[in-house]
């Protein structure tokens, strides 16, 4: 495959979303450096891959990082405090990571002759929106900080960029289905967890409009950004998430699902309770698939079939109590916030 570059570095590449996309990169030919602080573990990366390398760094040490650089042709930024919740533990542990550290690790890509940097930002930076379909050039109107930091870094993305050093933002949906970091504290993933394993599901509101995406569908996107022609992505920004379902049809979809599944868990009750969430919006995603023909493979339907998958083999052992699944128990458990 003619790759215009080989040597990529991901960061957070021991994420949920990181952990499935170094292996299809390793797969696509790249030699892949993951730099991650491995909160959450690292056995499940590639490490028997020759062609693969994990530093275990925090993106707040510029000179390990900094090294880590040396050679890179592409940064992959997924690396941060991720979710509303687990900023909230530790508000300064967050702001350091999800604001400070940024765009002295865009200096520091740019200085060590990084040709592209893919920015993970967040659809949530919407906030709460009325609008029936919010595009790219809706106003940011973030409610908490996990949001406004995701939307305040793309300009300092933007503010370094030249015709050697592109910069492309994607705002991707709450992602869903299995991968080889377990995450189970996203909507489709915790449904599909207390459906299968408690034979109830509880909705949390339910009226609340989410954009949902398949993690096969990110790292797909993330390739084809690292990949698309420059003139097509220098400065963009890119919605991705194409199905946008309200929690409470989430809920009767999950359901749905599982007991054709697990028929010997039929029926599974649906149980309403009030929430104090109430972000809210409608991601329209035309642009991606517009300006670089995107198109998602995967739906919700297809994340909970693979959770199922992954709970019938065994893959996802006391997914009700082990801290590892949950990003604000695990670092409650390790005091990392």
């Amino acid at each position: 495959m003619d790759l215009s570059f080989k040597n990529v570095l991901v960061t957070g590449g021991a994420g949920y979303a990181g952990s499935l996309l170094c292996p299809q990169l390793l797969e696509r030919g790249y030699t892949v450096t993951a730099y991650d602080t491995c909160w959450f573990g690292s056995e499940f990366l590639p490490h028997d891959h020759p062609n693969f390398k994990l530093i275990k760094g925090d993106i707040r040490d510029t000179a390990k990082l900094r090294e880590a650089l040396e050679g890179i042709e592409c940064v992959v930024n997924l690396a941060c405090v991720s979710n509303d919740a687990s900023f909230e533990l530790d508000e300064n542990l967050s702001t350091t990571i999800n604001l400070e550290a940024f765009e002295p690790m865009v200096l520091a890509a740019k200085a060590a002759g990084v040709k592209r940097f893919v920015y993970a930002s967040s659809s949530s930076v919407y906030g709460v929106s009325e609008q029936p379909n919010v595009t790219e050039d809706h106003p940011l109107v973030p409610l908490t900080l996990y949001n406004k930091y995701k939307g305040m870094c793309e300009p300092l993305l933007k503010k370094h960029t030249d015709d050697n050093f592109v910069g492309v933002i994607f705002r991707p949906a709450t992602l869903c289905g299995y991968a080889p970091r377990q995450r189970l504290d996203l909507s489709v993933n915790i449904l599909t967890n207390h459906a299968v394993n408690n034979n109830k599901i509880t909705v949390f509101g339910g009226d609340q409009m989410r954009p949902n995406l398949h993690v096969q569908d990110y790292c797909n996107a993330v390739e084809l950004l690292m990949t698309a022609p420059a003139e097509k992505v220098q400065n963009e920004t890119f919605n991705i998430g194409f199905q946008n379902m309200s929690i409470a049809d989430l809920a009767v979809l999950v359901r749905e699902v599982v007991e054709q599944e697990f028929p010997d868990k039929a029926p599974i009750d649906i149980v309403t309770t009030p929430s104090n969430d109430n972000r809210s919006y409608h991601i329209n995603s035309d642009k991606v698939t517009r300006v670089l023909g995107f198109q998602p493979r995967f739906t919700i339907e297809d994340a909970i079939r693979d959770l199922c998958k992954a709970f019938k083999e065994g893959k996802l052992p006391d997914s009700m109590t082990d801290d590892r699944y949950f990003n604000v128990r695990t670092l409650k458990a390790k005091e990392a916030a």
